[in-house]
């Protein structure tokens, strides 16, 4: 009796320890490595892994043109509540912020994005520059506190334009 009291407790302090880990994760902005994004903006001798373009979107591949500063593109799903929740919060921002727009697109639509992109939840937000160059990406639900830190720590041409 007392063995099965123990594996219960470590199984809910496993499990308590995984669901707070995995809250913290949530809507937490990751740089790419500076290696593939110099490569992707032509900056870097040797191509990206996987090849430039890898890295890099263009407005016909989402639908719109880019923006002149920043352009969070959001890959939801239909039955996603963290996806309404982080769509209204960047597409508010991108009507405050000049140059930053916002597009929100169907995973199930752009499945060449999702397996291009290595998508494996929703919402994931890519954030490229003004040339298209994907810089960061965020999952799960996003606040407007951490939008604007993601602006905040990509590179100069993103900050400044």
């Amino acid at each position: 009796m007392l063995t099965r009291i123990v594996i219960v407790g470590a199984v809910l302090v496993l499990a308590s320890a995984l669901g707070l880990w995995w809250r913290s994760r949530n809507g937490s902005y990751t740089p790419v490595r500076g290696a593939v994004r110099e490569s992707a903006a032509g900056g870097a001798t040797g191509p990206a892994r996987g090849g430039d373009d890898d890295h890099r979107l263009t407005a016909a591949q989402i639908g719109r043109p880019l923006g002149g500063r920043a352009t969070f593109v959001q890959l939801s799903s239909e039955v996603c509540a963290p996806c309404r929740r982080t769509h209204a919060v960047l597409a508010e921002l991108a009507a405050e912020l000049p140059g930053v727009t916002h597009v929100d697109l169907d995973v199930e639509q752009h499945l060449d994005l999702v397996r291009r992109f290595r998508v494996l939840r929703t919402p994931t937000v890519l954030l490229a520059d003004a040339d298209g160059v994907v810089v960061g990406r965020t999952s799960g639900a996003m606040t407007r506190a951490q939008a604007h830190a993601a602006l905040e720590s990509c590179p100069d041409g993103v900050r400044g334009r």
